[in-house]
């Protein structure tokens, strides 16, 4: 049964698809937090006359609307090389080392059925639908 389970998880875009959920789910929320927490009021203390607007300006000043803040594009920056580090490291990485490995022989791929593990499967499924019927 575990067998059956590696095979999956090594086969197709299964790891592409659990990249892109760590992604765009879990991960991303601990890290805007992290940012957010601790990263963003550090930025902000470095920009402007107002440490609340952070480190921007304003296009006109009567208009709090027009506030250019470039402390948040530096968030979203930082959030994504933390997450995109860590996927890397944690997912893609281990993954590629565990290919190698099964290209040069010495982890077995995923098993593929032989003839007559088929046959017996198809036979046994015949038989099955036969007793079915009767």
């Amino acid at each position: 049964m575990l067998k059956g389970f590696k095979d999956f998880l090594m086969r197709g875009n299964v790891v592409d698809l659990a990249v892109a959920v760590v992604i765009g789910a879990a991960f991303t929320s601990i890290v805007t937090a992290f940012t957010n927490g601790l990263i963003k009021p550090l930025i902000n203390a470095v920009g402007g006359s107002d440490a609340a607007q952070g480190l921007g300006f304003r296009v006109l000043s009567a208009n709090e609307s027009t506030f250019m803040d470039f402390g948040g594009v530096i968030n979203a920056a930082i959030n994504f090389v933390i997450v995109a580090a860590v996927v890397y490291f944690a997912i893609v990485l281990p993954v590629k080392h565990l290919q190698e490995r099964r290209k040069r022989g010495q982890e077995a791929g995923p098993s593929e059925p032989t003839d007559v593990e088929l046959l017996t499967e198809i036979r046994d499924l015949l038989r099955a639908q036969q007793n079915g019927r009767n």
